[in-house]
This record gives structure tokens, sequence and C-alpha cells, in this order.
């Protein structure tokens, strides 16, 4: 794996330039933004593989931050760097979004195990996921693909939720049938006739596929080509 980019939003110039000077000599790339505004713009235009978030900053607080890019899809994993350590403050940061805690003062080398940690995952506290023209809103449990909602059964939700996440990654029968079904799936038809009515709601209305099979592997959702994600 390659060393994530990461991006600071810290309104402590002291400080940013200290992690920002560190993680570079541990050849982690780190922009750096020094107001909730201007992160929220940077992490909208840009990929990185982890965000630092101060919580007190000028504009946007954190949180604020954190809500918006979980609002928009962003499933990139924050790491909160806070002096706030009681268990009302993290509380409130995971219910904005936020994936970890790190309590100001902290140790240098701590940042940059988390931020290794964080970097291998995508976030579990996104509220939407966007893939191409396909929206689906985790919180209502609703999709839509070019603005058209689209009639789920529950076990359809389940199936396009796990392609969604793992998207454009494969995602083994074996692995479908457990986000499904768990450790009890039953006979060996019935992930086939699921994803049989799945396609009827997710492509069969649209120009392009989204859910593609692939022999002896499993099952994808990919974008159409040329259809950012």
């Amino acid at each position: 794996m390659s060393q994530p980019i990461v991006l600071l939003v810290e309104d402590d110039f002291d400080l940013a330039a200290t992690v920002v000077q560190y993680l570079e000599m541990e050849a982690i790339q780190c922009d750096h933004a020094a107001n909730g505004e201007a992160g929220l713009a940077l992490a909208l235009r840009n990929r990185f593989d982890v965000i630092l978030l101060d919580i007190n900053m000028p504009r946007l607080n954190g949180l604020q931050v954190c809500e918006a890019l979980r609002e928009k899809g962003v499933e990139v994993p924050v790491l909160m760097l806070t002096a706030r350590d009681t268990l009302e403050d993290k509380v409130a940061g995971f219910r904005a979004g936020t994936d970890d805690y790190l309590v100001k003062p902290f140790a240098l080398e701590e940042l940059v195990v988390r931020i290794n940690a964080l970097a291998r995952r995508r976030s579990g506290q996104v509220k939407r996921l966007r893939r191409g023209d396909l929206e689906l809103d985790l919180s209502a449990k609703t999709a839509h693909r070019q603005g058209r909602m689209l009639q789920l059964t529950p076990i359809g939700w389940l199936i396009l939720e796990a392609l969604t996440r793992a998207s454009p990654n494969v995602v083994s029968r074996q692995q479908l049938e457990h986000a499904v079904w768990q450790d009890d799936p039953p006979d060996s038809n019935a992930l086939k006739v699921h994803l049989h009515k799945l396609r009827q709601q997710v492509d069969k209305p649209f120009a392009e596929a989204l859910i593609h099979t692939v022999p002896n592997h499993g099952f994808v959702l990919r974008p159409a080509a040329g259809v950012g994600q």
C-alpha cells in the first residue's frame, strides 16, 4: 500500500506546521487548511485517505465540517484532534460522523499509527453513498438513480448497499450472502433470484448497467464509463 495522503484542518499554525513536518518525515503527504470552510472545500475537491479535523475552528467547526462531508457522501475516514475528552464530546463527534479521536496533546508517533490504520478502510459513518448516477441514503434506506427512486425490497437494499460500499471492488457470492443472511443463507438459488429482481430496478430502466457479474469471482457495481464516482 502506498503512503496515505492526509488533509489537516487546524487553525493553530504552530501545531499544524509541526504535524505537517513530522508526517512528511514519515513520507506521508499532508495538505493543510487553516479553517473549516477552506478545509471543507479542499476535502470536496480532492481525494484524501484520511482527514484530520480540529473541533474549535473559525467559520465552520470540526463537527460541522464532518457533518457536511457525511451528508455529501464523502467516505474518507475522519480523525478528530481535540482538547475535548469528555464522553459527551466524543458522542457528539461520532454522531457528526467522525471515525476516531485523538486528544491534545498527543504523541506524533501515535498519530501516524492511527492515520495508517484509518487509511486502510472507508468510513462507516457516511450517510450517503454515490457511485456515478446512483445515490443511496443510508439513513432513510432509499436509493435513487438519475433522480428516480428505486423500489427495492429489503433484501435488494442489503445487496445494493453491500455492492455500493465495496465499489469498484468485486464482492464474492459468499460475501453477499453473509451481508444479507449472516451465517444462515437459504438455498443456493436465493441470491440469484434477488439479484435478478435488483437488476430490474437498478439497471433495466436505464441505458447503462451498473451491476455486473465477474465470472468465477462474484459481482461488482461500477458506474458507466465516463461517469465519475
